[in-house]
């Protein structure tokens, strides 16, 4: 394993991460790595290749679409790094039920509740951040008559989503066990600036970084939002199924909009007009991110190695097959 970041700089390697159970999954443009804390304190990793949607087909990589493909794969590697931090805990469980209760140990978790717990967690944010702001927009039709104006319908739709969107993330920020995922939230983005800074990947230089990243998946959810109101607006329908449809159908390209943002201003965040659009989703971080332990910044800095070291090898494969 490499101790930092190897020969690759972070100009060459953008990375990424996800929070999962007692742990973190890293990205980089070839490979995945997720790393779990045990209760011995044992580091349990599991990492994979990864292939770019665009090496399947070409135009996955053309602006806009591309950001699309990248939320899908994102959506299924975080649900097999969460089935994998979810199956260490049961081990886990497993191990001290077996303890105390010779003989009764459970089995491993299946792959199957995840991706049933996924679909129901989509149709859930369909629920509640399409189909129930609309519904009270269409209700506030009768009430107030600016209403009827498609761009000030929009306007008050988006409003009630981020109001929606904003609740839920405070209400879920007060359960306990979210805290920890919170912290290793903050543990995966302070170990991607020491990356992105070319500073050696440890603990003491981690500890100095921020927990707030402006190309968090929070922040892009906040640029989901407002890009949201522009692109339904652009494109009128008549009748609350025909309105639901339609902003269904658009939620590829508002996707892929909010993605090409998030790119260009991430890079530019210290800068005024920048700074000023990555400020909501650096606000809300403060919710969705806690300060780490030090043992948490090693887990980070763990997956994000193992991810590196295999992002290498698959680099110098595919320049020897070229």
């Amino acid at each position: 394993m490499t101790d930092s970041k190897s020969k690759a700089s972070p100009e060459d390697i953008l990375v990424g991460g996800q929070a999962v159970i007692e742990g973190v999954m890293m990205r980089t443009p070839h490979a995945s790595a997720v790393a779990v804390r045990r209760m011995d304190g044992s580091v349990e990793v599991t990492k994979k290749p990864v292939k770019r949607l665009s090496d399947y087909w070409k135009p996955l990589s053309w602006y806009v679409v591309r950001g699309f493909a990248v939320l899908l794969q994102s959506l299924v590697l975080g649900m097999r790094a969460l089935n994998f931090s979810i199956n260490v805990a049961m081990k886990d469980e497993a191990e001290l039920q077996a303890k105390k209760k010779p003989g009764k140990a459970k089995k491993e978790g299946s792959v199957y509740p995840i991706a049933f717990s996924m679909i129901a967690a989509i149709a859930v944010a369909v629920f509640l951040f399409i189909l129930m702001p609309l519904w009270i927009t269409t209700l506030l039709k009768d009430y107030i008559s600016a209403v009827h104006n498609w761009f000030v319908f929009n306007l008050v739709d988006g409003l009630i989503r981020v109001i929606f969107f904003l609740g839920y993330i405070i209400l879920v920020s007060m359960l306990k066990d979210i805290r920890r995922v919170f912290q290793y939230h903050g543990a995966e983005h302070k170990v991607v600036h020491v990356w992105e800074a070319a500073e050696e990947l440890t603990v003491e230089n981690a500890r100095k970084k921020s927990t707030l990243h402006p190309r968090c998946g929070t922040s892009f959810l906040m640029f989901v939002m407002v890009v949201s109101v522009i692109v339904f607006s652009i494109f009128e329908f008549k009748g609350f199924w025909a309105i639901f449809l339609s902003r269904l159908v658009l939620v590829p390209v508002v996707s892929g909009l909010s993605y090409e943002l998030i790119r260009v201003s991430a890079p530019r965040c210290q800068k005024g007009f920048f700074r000023m659009i990555v400020l909501p989703g650096l606000g809300l971080q403060r919710i969705t991110t806690k300060e780490p332990s030090d043992d948490q910044l090693e887990i980070a800095i763990h997956a994000l190695k193992e991810a590196l070291e295999l992002d290498s090898i698959k680099a110098r494969e595919s320049q020897t097959a070229a």
